[in-house]
């Protein structure tokens, strides 16, 4: 594709867009509209039949024994942890290139989160870093399938099951995806997955913990539920009043409100997520001559869910800072994004948990590199070429 020879809009030129486009965004259409409103004039607002329906349908999607929906995705996570029944003092080896709700879980139960390195392709936690990390207090492993990219492959699995640790694998970013033809949600011991407005499918706010183990199940649904072994549906069915707290819990509970909304964008799903993956192949192809950026490696047996578009800058090829690149590309009307500061390196971990630059240094060294581009199925052909255009206009300004 020919490079523009127009001024930078950050330097006074024409942006490519005059409309910023965001790096994330829902799709809400009719349908949605109608499955919110039909709940609404229902005898259910709270957990009730859409709930029951929204994780039985989750659970089939991603091939798993049972699903259990919860408040968002941050909540899922901590019941993961929760139903473990980690102790303070206790750790699990997780990765540093994540949101920070996948290690706050941990610290949520009075755990220990131990980073280890990411691959440098990938910025999926290494396995080998991993095995470095484990000592006597290691009890899980809290992998993230970063950007959409299942972790959760053989040699993590072998490396668990070598230990005798549980795998809660953060699967935010990857509802859809597979590896060696079998979809996220079933392989691990625990899976987390978010419903936030940027994921593939929406309810708001919302998350779904996936297992295969009946007794965890039961635990979770307990979690979300302040401890009580029924909600008031079940108690509705038989007539009765009475319930017990058997455990401590949270109100994590999602609504049939938001259920409803879940279903109708479930059955989207399959479109959707052919869309990104149409999107992540045009962008492939217009930057593989581009030397100046290079997208995250894909491992081999895996379809991606491309929750986000991630390209790492070769800033050797560049005669400029990484956040000069990102307030370029932003006055060009192109919402880049950055995904993420590493977790050890935020402020609390720092003065709480004792960590410090230097600990992953892979990680550290992509956080400086790392942008990423607009990804969402609702983006037109056009939105696609506006990226790349801005891309290639920017990146033809900087380089060396």
């Amino acid at each position: 594709m020919p490079t523009r020879t127009a001024k930078l809009a950050i330097e006074g030129g024409t942006p490519v867009r005059s409309t910023p486009l965001p790096y994330g965004k829902q799709w809400i259409d009719e349908d949605d509209i109608a499955a919110v409103v039909g709940v609404l004039q229902s005898d259910w607002l709270t957990t009730g039949p859409k709930t029951e329906e929204f994780e039985t349908t989750f659970a089939a999607t991603t091939e798993a024994r049972y699903a259990v929906s919860f408040s968002s995705g941050t909540a899922a996570l901590h019941g993961a942890i929760a139903v473990l029944g980690l102790q303070p003092g206790e750790e699990a080896v997780t990765t540093p290139i994540t949101f920070c709700a996948s290690a706050n879980c941990l610290l949520y139960c009075g755990a220990r989160p131990v980073f280890a390195d990411v691959d440098p392709d990938t910025l999926l936690i290494d396995p080998a870093e991993i095995e470095r990390n484990i000592t006597p207090r290691t009890r899980a492993l809290v992998v993230v399938d970063y950007a959409g990219q299942p972790v959760a492959s053989r040699p993590v699995l072998e490396l668990a099951e070598k230990h005798g640790l549980a795998v809660i694998e953060d699967a935010c970013h990857a509802l859809g995806a597979t590896s060696g033809g079998r979809p996220v949600g079933g392989f691990s011991t625990l899976t987390t997955f978010s419903f936030h407005p940027v994921k593939h499918i929406t309810t708001a706010e919302g998350g779904m913990v996936t297992t295969n183990d009946h007794g965890l199940a039961e635990k979770l649904r307990r979690f979300r539920n302040h401890g009580i072994g029924s909600d008031h549906r079940q108690r509705e069915r038989v007539g009765s009043w009475f319930y017990e707290m058997v455990d401590l819990g949270y109100n994590y509970r999602l609504t049939d409100l938001q259920c409803a909304l879940g279903l109708s964008q479930l059955r989207k799903l399959e479109q959707w997520l052919a869309r990104r993956r149409a999107i992540a192949a045009q962008y492939d192809a217009a930057f593989r001559e581009l030397f100046a950026i290079r997208p995250l490696a894909a491992l081999p047996g895996v379809e991606h869910a491309y929750h986000l578009y991630v390209v790492q800058l070769d800033m050797k090829r560049l005669r400029t800072s990484r956040a000069e690149v990102f307030a370029a590309l932003r006055a060009e009307g192109i919402g880049v994004n950055v995904h993420y500061i590493p977790v050890h390196l935020h402020p609390y971990y720092r003065e709480h948990q004792g960590t410090a630059a230097g600990l992953c240094p892979r990680a550290e060294a992509a956080y400086e590199r790392i942008l990423s581009l607009p990804m969402f199925s609702r983006m037109s052909d056009q939105d696609v070429q506006d990226v790349i255009e801005a891309v290639h206009k920017v990146v033809a300004e900087y380089s060396k």
